[in-house]
């Protein structure tokens, strides 16, 4: 069945009232409501883990405490950057996301925010997060801020996502970039420690997201988008996952030898790396003994790779002053 077949089919079976409200504008909401609906455009959960992979790193430019006022305005020049990439890819997937079970409360399609206005919002946030780096911050911040943003909606969104399973895979190169940001904001350039943690980042992305995409097959399946677990078995997925997890953690570990970081963060790298790729192992001997539904227990990986990264680029911070 064809992308459009599959859409037709899901828009009749979805709640005329859901689809109405995407189809009419906005509707008449309190002016609270509306506020919280435009944030909720710009993936507040998402940014956070991105502002987790950018101030550590500043940390580490600075082998001790950045300057302050400079973290607050990449952190907001982040936030805004990244806002308006999450808010144009609600633009632009709006019509799958009507027809998704967990995107379909999403501003657009309940009608609370329209098309219209989520372009310019994505557009404007864009625009001001680029002049407000390249002003107060510097200009190679800036670029690497709009390459993300563009990267990931044009090359991720509008590309990749809809048309191979590899989506994820090099779509994460925008996730990718907070590092290089935060590094490039404090030194106003780059050097190997921000290239070993933007692949840190690289092979983390595609095992942490395909775990969510195991447990929520059904809804990209419905709307034919090819996410690996789509397209592949539980185990082949499962085999993947153990293969990037396994170079993460091995890339995590350059930072040492190479003189970026000493044992605080080594010790750190090895407990926590540990541990994911016994989650790893333990999920694909699951998917082997072809086990579905809660006995997967897909979602432990998933929510064990959201404190990974966060307790490594802790580490990362912490580790300048207790060297």
């Amino acid at each position: 069945m064809s992308l459009s077949g599959v859409c037709v089919t899901a828009v009749e079976s979805r709640p005329a009232g859901v689809l109405a409200g995407a189809s009419q504008g906005p509707v008449q909401r309190p002016f609270g409501a509306r506020v919280k609906a435009f944030v909720a455009l710009t993936k507040p959960r998402i940014i956070e883990l991105l502002l987790i992979t950018t101030v550590p790193v500043m940390f580490l430019a600075q082998q001790g405490v950045p300057d302050l006022v400079l973290v607050l305005l990449t952190c907001v020049g982040g936030y805004l950057s990244a806002g308006g990439a999450n808010a144009l890819n609600m633009y632009i997937d709006r019509d799958i996301d009507a027809l998704m079970d967990r995107t379909s409360q999403r501003p657009l399609v309940t009608g609370m925010v329209s098309p219209r206005e989520c372009l310019a919002f994505g557009i404007t946030l864009a625009v001001v997060s680029t002049l407000l780096f390249g002003l107060t911050v510097n200009w190679l911040s800036a670029w690497l801020s709009l390459g993300a943003l563009l990267f990931y909606v044009v090359v991720y969104t509008m590309i990749l996502k809809r048309r191979t399973a590899q989506n994820i895979v090099w779509g994460g190169i925008a996730g990718c970039m907070p590092v290089l940001i935060g590094w490039s904001a404090v030194t106003n350039s780059l050097s190997w420690a921000p290239v070993i943690l933007f692949l840190v980042i690289f092979f983390w992305t595609p095992p942490h997201y395909w775990p969510l995409s195991m447990k929520v097959k059904d809804d990209y399946a419905r709307v034919g988008v090819p996410m690996l677990p789509v397209v592949a078995s539980n185990k082949t997925v499962a085999r993947q996952i153990v293969l990037y997890s396994w170079v993460m953690v091995a890339v995590s570990l350059l930072l040492t030898p190479l003189g970026y970081t000493g044992w605080f963060y080594t010790a750190v790298a090895l407990a926590s790396g540990g541990w994911w790729l016994w989650e790893a192992h333990a999920l694909q001997n699951r998917a082997k003994a072809e086990v579905t539904g809660a006995k997967l227990k897909e979602m432990r990986l998933f929510h064990w790779s959201i404190t990974y990264v966060s307790l490594l680029f802790v580490a990362i911070a912490v580790d300048p002053f207790l060297r």
